[in-house]
């Protein structure tokens, strides 16, 4: 063979292997199966390696870690799109702030100039989040499947997203919850018990509220998608993909049902409606079933909608589940009415109708896959449009107030350890000192030094206005007359929860003004680091995951509290009271029970719902032990629905007045109402008279003469109530307030040589209820 020919082919052979080097690979080559696969999982560290190949493999492709979650592991994010946008990244960032910010395009008559040659240019920022619910094991499993397409296809669909859109994909905003469910499922694949939800919180703490966390900012999760995603690009569109119940349609897509939070901007309402619409009657057209909009799922709360007040759509998707990765099989006359719509008719929300049949994995994929790829197209094909959009939102959002708009809030400095500057700062909330040496002033009074202002014309005013203002949450009313819930809770005015004083002024407000930058926001400030003044306290652990369990964990770890852990085989073996100036060995003063229904804590699962070892809850020789614990010298601290549990079990001399009433009668789903304090009681001291409470399915006690109860009413004392002589509902929504009035809501019990604690409420909710926190750390000190 000629020297020449031999040359040739050996440089063939190696462009063939160069190129199989560079190969993108599908995900099957990494995971070892196709994404939707029936019973089959991946782990975290598989969808890390191959969002690592796809890097190495594709120049479409950019992936990195941008910091670590609570147990770890690494939190990470691919950047996709045409590789000479790549090379430009950082003059499309550029492009994104300047429109999110009109104020940096310069004087007022040139934006509109300036806008247009930069949305020219710019690129629509597409945010997809997958696998916050690490139950709803689609989405995760899904992102590999749209990196692999947008990293591998000559589509021209394709090329046109690449082209158009920078599409930041994060595949899963909860990587401990993937190994977490993963693990269960392979440990139970095979068993009766397959396909049940893990006997823990998916989340280290938060299980499902982590997607309840998007302005409070508590976990590290949350923390790294807002400081270095959404505050970094800002993007137009956020695709959160999610799975909803088995039994109800098979896709939900927005526009949302009523009611939206009124600081919402119209143009987002309209870009998530234009959007949803669009994408169901494609959806729809490609012969996809069980589709429906405008129902069940509501834009209320901002815990959920980060975006929405950061002049981006959040397109929220919910595909209907199977048992994780198991198959279901469904007849239609199973299917389950959620609120708006009824999946056995069609309607103007719904259709066309799923007649049932077998759900796959891979039926959950598709929707999803399909889904993504038809935002992708359109907001590429839109790309100015969506541009346009943005920008308007943002103009809107810094002009100057007019004469009797809200110009702002003055924010009083709070007293002690509170979070809402912090939380401000971290959504980029600008806040403003008057000039050195003077005040802020209401009328002829001179306000504290250190209050700041929140002005409202700035990009963000509306995340500050939102958080800042009491909520009037609409009676909403079903053809029956009965309330329609909220989809999530319906008040979020942070001065409440954490006890800061504010005051809104109106346009025009006169002042000398010094304007404070924005610096980076500290992980927390000592003085929350510190850990309170609390007896070495042990909290209750069902078997029945709680997020009120996790919370609390939450807010003792992050002051460095030391504290045991109980679960139902330690309680049901018995716990002695520690006093260790008696000699006696217990190690613990305070049991503390989160927020749970009575009937959870007594039985737990319910027979052959999970393995013997997870079964049984408390039961009747919990309950002893716990009366015991008591009796001797400790203190219980229940909280919330765990209250009903005491009064039942222990047969206290109180009845929970608002028990078994319709909701015609009594509601209050999440809102923030008005206590009394007996400040003369520990539990209250320092507080002041009258603070709040977070009221969701809670207790309201009166005290009785109950002859038949273990202890005499002389035995309870009240130590914060309901006023008798005003409204209780501070934020939210409430029915039958006038029920409530006078009664109860947190008491103390005697019982032997211990105390027995009932709170009628949350007092440290979700992280947030830091003005209440003063009653719960007082709790768990011993007398």
């Amino acid at each position: 063979m000629r020297p020449r020919l031999i040359s040739l082919l050996l440089l063939m052979w190696l462009q063939a292997v160069a190129v199989a080097q560079t190969k993108v690979p599908a995900p099957a080559e990494v995971l070892g199966f196709i994404p939707g696969e029936d019973r089959k999982l991946a782990s975290w560290s598989q969808v890390v390696d191959y969002f690592e190949r796809l890097d190495r493999a594709s120049d479409r492709v950019i992936f990195q870690t941008l910091g670590n979650t609570s147990m770890g592991k690494p939190f990470v994010m691919a950047t996709i799109s045409a590789p000479e946008n790549l090379a430009r990244l950082e003059e499309f960032r550029q492009i994104q702030d300047q429109l999110a910010d009109p104020r940096k395009l310069g004087a007022p008559a040139t934006r509109d100039r300036k806008a247009a040659e930069l949305i020219k240019r710019g690129k629509s920022i597409v945010l997809i989040t997958c696998g916050i619910h690490s139950t709803e094991v689609g989405s995760y499993l899904s992102s590999t499947l749209i990196a692999h397409r947008l990293a591998s296809s000559t589509e021209p669909e394709i090329q046109k997203v690449l082209a158009n859109t920078i599409v930041l994909l994060v595949p899963s905003l909860n990587p401990d919850g993937v190994d977490i469910v993963r693990n269960w499922y392979d440990k139970t694949l095979g068993t009766p018990f397959e396909g049940t939800d893990p006997p823990e919180l998916y989340h280290k703490y938060t299980g499902h509220d982590n997607n309840r966390d998007w302005y409070a900012f508590t976990q590290v999760e949350t923390q790294l998608t807002v400081d270095k995603i959404h505050n970094v690009w800002h993007p137009q569109i956020v695709h959160d993909i999610h799975q909803q119940g088995a039994l109800g349609s098979r896709l939900f897509l927005p526009p949302y049902m009523p009611p939206v939070e009124p600081n919402v901007p119209k143009l987002i309402v309209a870009g998530f409606t234009e959007l949803g619409n669009w994408m169901a009657g494609e959806m729809r057209a490609k012969g996809f079933q069980g589709i429906t909009t405008n129902s069940t799922y509501d834009a209320w709360t901002p815990a959920r909608a980060y975006s929405h007040y950061h002049a981006g759509v959040r397109m929220l998707s919910e595909t209907a589940s199977a048992k994780i990765a198991s198959p279901m099989t469904l007849k239609l006359e199973e299917l389950r009415s959620r609120e708006g719509y009824d999946p056995q008719k069609e309607s103007p929300k719904f259709g066309p109708v799923w007649q049932g049949g077998e759900w796959h994995l891979s039926d959950i994929t598709k929707y999803m896959t399909t889904a993504a790829f038809l935002l992708l197209d359109h907001a590429s094909t839109n790309r100015e449009q969506w541009l346009r959009r943005f920008y308007a939102i943002g103009k809107e959002a810094v002009r100057p107030r007019r004469p009797g708009e809200l110009f702002g809030f003055l924010i009083e400095p709070p007293q002690g350890c509170v979070s809402l500057m912090d939380i401000l700062k971290r959504a980029g909330v600008e806040t403003t000192l008057p000039k050195e040496g003077t005040t802020f002033k209401i009328g002829r009074r001179e306000l504290p030094n250190g209050t700041k202002l929140v002005r409202m014309d700035q990009p963000y005013g509306a995340f500050a206005k939102a958080m800042l203002e009491v909520q009037r949450y609409p009676n909403l009313r079903d053809a029956q007359g009965h309330p329609i819930p909220p989809y999530d809770v319906t008040a979020h005015t942070l001065p409440l929860l954490m006890g800061v004083t504010v005051h809104q002024v109106k346009a025009p407000f006169n002042y000398s003004r010094a304007t404070e930058p924005i610096t980076e926001v500290p992980e927390a400030r000592d003085a929350c680091k510190a850990a309170p003044r609390a007896d070495l306290p042990a909290i209750y652990r069902s078997s029945v995951p709680s997020y009120d369990e996790g919370w609390t964990r939450w807010i003792f770890d992050s002051r460095g509290m030391s504290y045991g852990v109980l679960g139902d085989k330690e309680l049901r073996a018995g716990i002695t009271v520690y006093k260790p100036s008696r000699g006696v060995t217990g190690k613990y003063y305070v049991i503390l029970i989160p927020d749970q229904s009575a009937r959870t804590l007594l039985e737990g699962y319910r027979a052959g719902a999970m393995p013997p070892e997870f079964s049984g809850g408390l039961g009747p020789e919990g309950v002893r032990h716990l009366r015991d614990f008591v009796e001797t010298g400790g203190t219980l601290v229940f909280l919330n629905r765990a209250s009903n549990f005491a009064i039942e079990q222990f047969k206290l001399p109180l009845r929970n007045v608002v028990a078994g009433l319709p909701r015609t009668e009594f509601y209050v789903p999440g809102s923030i109402l008005r206590i009394e304090l007996d400040t003369s009681h520990p539990l209250a001291s320092g507080m002041p008279q009258q603070t709040i409470a977070w009221a969701e399915d809670s207790p309201v006690f009166e005290v009785t003469d109950d002859p038949n109860a273990t202890v005499p009413a002389a035995n309870v004392r009240v130590i914060a109530s309901y006023p008798v002589d005003k409204d209780p509902l501070l934020s939210g929504w409430l029915l039958g307030g006038d029920l409530i009035k006078g009664k109860a809501a947190l008491v103390e019990v005697t019982m032997g040589k211990g105390r027995v604690i009932l709170f009628g409420f949350r007092p440290q909710y979700r992280a947030q209820s830091e003005a209440t926190y003063p009653l719960f750390f007082n709790a768990l000190s011993s007398r």
